[in-house]
């Protein structure tokens, strides 16, 4: 099998394995799961632009969504309602306009892709194309990078502190109790019970008075 059937065979397994983790993120049925099939399509999509001759686009695009979706899954695990995300509930909603705008997005953009002409530009060899990739995005951007990435750091060591067993305010179990299994009733209110009496022995006395 030659180098160039080998390529095309890795592209197809990659364009199928990323279409159907996509088709998972709405068929799994708790967030955490979704994040991470929505991180296997990008990785798919990622060695599908390395398979296309961009190495750069794609291994950043594989770090990015890494880094994302394991936040993602993070933040969803200390701070869902839903317990750790992971409990079934519906990920889908208003289902049939979903399925119409993602047919009509993926004939759209699958039209583009087999009859647009691209333009065929080869770039001279002498040329670094990732380097100046890398002073195109960051040149004037480093600074704001860096500010988010520790602010993003920050957030993630605040978010656990603040999730923690042991938080701001001491222990969380402190003075709680745990619920027994098979709960006895609780005993009557004396003040309660007392004003029932009373009344159950006025309406007797105005029976026996007439």
């Amino acid at each position: 099998m030659s180098g160039g059937t080998l390529v095309d065979v890795a592209f197809w397994a990659f364009a199928v394995a990323a279409v159907v983790a996509a088709w998972l993120v709405f068929r799994v049925d708790s967030m955490v799961r979704a994040a991470y099939w929505l991180f296997a399509s990008f990785v798919a999509v990622g060695f599908i632009m390395v398979l296309l001759g961009a190495r750069f686009l794609g291994l950043v695009l594989v770090l990015m969504m890494a880094g994302e979706m394991t936040i993602m899954a993070v933040f969803m695990v200390m701070f869902m309602m839903n317990p750790a995300g992971l409990n079934p509930m519906t990920m889908v909603h208003q289902h049939r306009t979903a399925i119409i705008a993602g047919v009509v997005a993926f004939a759209g953009l699958a039209g583009v892709g087999l009859v647009a002409d691209f333009p065929d530009r080869p770039v001279a060899a002498s040329s670094e194309p990732t380097a100046e990739l890398g002073r195109e995005l960051l040149g004037d951007s480093m600074l704001v990078f860096e500010t988010a990435g520790v602010t993003l750091l920050a957030t993630m060591i605040a978010s656990i502190a603040l999730a923690a067993k042991r938080g701001r305010f001491g222990d969380a179990a402190a003075g709680s109790v745990a619920p027994e299994l098979d709960p006895e009733p609780p005993p009557p209110d004396p003040e309660e019970q007392a004003g029932h009496d009373h009344h159950h022995d006025a309406a007797g006395g105005k029976e026996a008075g007439p």
